[in-house]
């Protein structure tokens, strides 16, 4: 199996004068990106371990993730928008020593990522083509239930071979145009990047797509040539809505459009299957952090599309697709999904315990294999698809990312007005946000300030996606019978009209996506 990084500079041989990364309307031909990849590599020296990179939306972040792959070091994406303190644990849980970029929050050693190449005679032969494929690629988090962020290592065998599968899913050829949407710290990202840049396409970067805006980014698509969007469910849902409220159309360069991290409307995909949609490819996709990218996709609409009379959504949920080429799935008896096959992580940095409980070793036809425990419930279809069912726990997903509630709970009680807190999971319209029930540590407190201090002290301290939409005080939360809290019972009892309560100031922009 070919390295991400051997894939990539082949192309920078094939295609060397070709648009690689545009980036609002600047364009960076694959050699002059392949020169500052090594140049970085070089920079880094051998086997840097890992290393920190406070991302941007620009070529810069690219040349980064390829230099560090490149020097053989792992990749640790970092919001600079994070408050100050989340971006020192992430670092530190990842084992950061090193940090790229133009501002870090005062790490052992910061680095510019290299802004020059070398000489274009560099031997050919010095560029990498082989590494250890279980050493780890990069590292990303999940949400944990004990207010620490978890991290994921994914070693390089894994993000090769769903690379691989993902070309081959979208069908990319060197004439396409991919738009880079996703947030650059969740693995959705690495979707758009890497099977674009290893098959020879343009990386569309441009500033009009990230505001959240439906119109601009449309104009923004029209404008830069985009043929591939990648967007998370929620905002595809808000896509549609927008389509067919205003009676306007896709760009018409567009040609595949692929979805994942909530579940699809069925509504939604009926409104969109009665707008001029058949040339356009609708994918449908699920996929963990822990199994790197996609592993189960369909199309739901579209060319490739099952022929007439397929219905999704009419019986059952819509689906979340088959298993990729190179993905093993098995459903377990309580309908719990799990996952083997190449594209497992390595698990979660000194996390043994964690680690040991999510990948576990089962026997099969060819003898004992590792499997990911997803959490998620499914049933297969008759036709082979799956379906999503919900969550064996309580994790929720915010604008695509996963969410364990427990993390939020944790910020919650930390603060020193709150005795005990409860998080739930809602749908609003076409999505899900976060409602939080907390009880005062002591009584006479003022609900309404205490549910606002909250809020303002959680905006400081942890990512958007963990800040509850609505805080509401209540006097005490619902237990069941064995004497845990019902969080459930609890969001049924007090209601946000029932009790003093805070909105959040800002609901969250949908362009914050994530790990599917």
């Amino acid at each position: 199996m070919v390295g991400i990084v051997p894939a990539f500079l082949e192309m920078a041989r094939t295609f060397p004068e070709k648009c690689a990364v545009e980036c609002d309307g600047r364009e960076l031909t694959y050699a002059e990106l392949a020169r500052r990849v090594r140049a970085t590599a070089r920079e880094l020296g051998p086997a840097p371990g890992p290393v920190g990179v406070l991302t941007d939306r620009s070529e810069a972040t690219v040349v980064a993730l390829l230099g560090i792959l490149a020097a053989g070091g792992v990749y640790v994406p970092v919001d600079p928008a994070f408050p100050a303190a989340r971006q020192q644990a992430l670092l530190a849980a990842a084992g950061c020593t090193r940090v790229l970029g133009a501002s870090g929050p005062g790490h052992a050693s910061r680095t510019e990522p290299a802004a020059t190449g070398l000489p274009a005679t560099e031997p050919e032969e010095k560029d990498p083509q082989d590494r250890d494929p279980e050493a780890p690629a990069y590292t990303l988090f999940t949400s944990g239930s004990t207010g620490r962020p978890k991290p994921v290592l994914t070693p390089r065998r894994a993000i090769a071979a769903s690379v691989a599968s993902l070309r081959d899913l979208f069908a990319l050829t060197p004439a396409d145009r991919v738009l880079q949407f996703a947030s650059l710290n969740w693995d959705t990202c690495l979707e758009e990047i890497l099977p674009a840049l290893t098959t020879g396409a343009t990386l569309v970067f441009h500033r009009e797509a990230y505001t959240g805006s439906i119109p601009r980014l449309l104009r923004a698509v029209d404008a830069s040539g985009v043929t591939l969007l990648d967007l998370p469910t929620a905002f595809w849902h808000e896509l549609v809505r927008h389509l067919a409220e205003s009676d306007e159309r896709l760009p018409d360069r567009v040609r595949t459009v692929v979805i994942g991290g909530e579940a699809v409307s069925p509504a939604r995909l009926a409104d969109w299957r009665a707008r001029d949609t058949g040339r356009v490819r609708l994918v449908n996709t699920y996929g963990c952090t822990e199994t790197t990218l996609i592993t189960h996709a369909v199309d739901l609409h579209g060319p490739r599309a099952p022929g007439p009379g397929a219905w999704w959504g009419e019986d059952g949920g819509v689906p979340v697709g088959r298993a990729l080429p190179h993905v093993a799935d098995a459903v377990g008896p309580d309908g719990e999904l799990l996952i083997g096959g190449p594209a497992l992580a390595l698990g979660y940095r000194d996390l043994p315990e964690v680690t040991a409980e999510r990948f576990v070793t089962r026997d099969g036809p060819g003898g004992p294999a590792r499997w990911f425990r997803t959490g998620d419930r499914v049933a297969r279809r008759p036709d082979g698809h799956l379906v999503h069912e919900g969550r064996l726990d309580a994790e929720i997903k915010v604008r695509g990312i996963r969410v364990d509630p427990g993390e939020i709970e944790a910020h919650l009680t930390a603060h020193p007005e709150v005795g005990v807190a409860v998080v739930v999971g809602t749908r609003v319209e076409d999505r899900t946000t976060v409602t939080a029930y907390v009880v005062p540590r002591r009584e006479g407190a003022d609900d309404a300030a205490l549910a606002r201090q909250v809020l303002r002290d959680l905006r400081a301290s942890v990512p958007g996606h963990l800040v509850p939409h609505r805080v509401t005080v209540v006097p005490g939360l619902v237990h069941t019978a064995g004497g845990k809290i019902d969080r459930l019972g609890t969001h049924r009892r007090h209601s946000p009209a029932a009790a003093p309560s805070a909105p959040a100031e800002h609901p969250g922009g949908l362009t914050e996506q994530d790990n599917r």
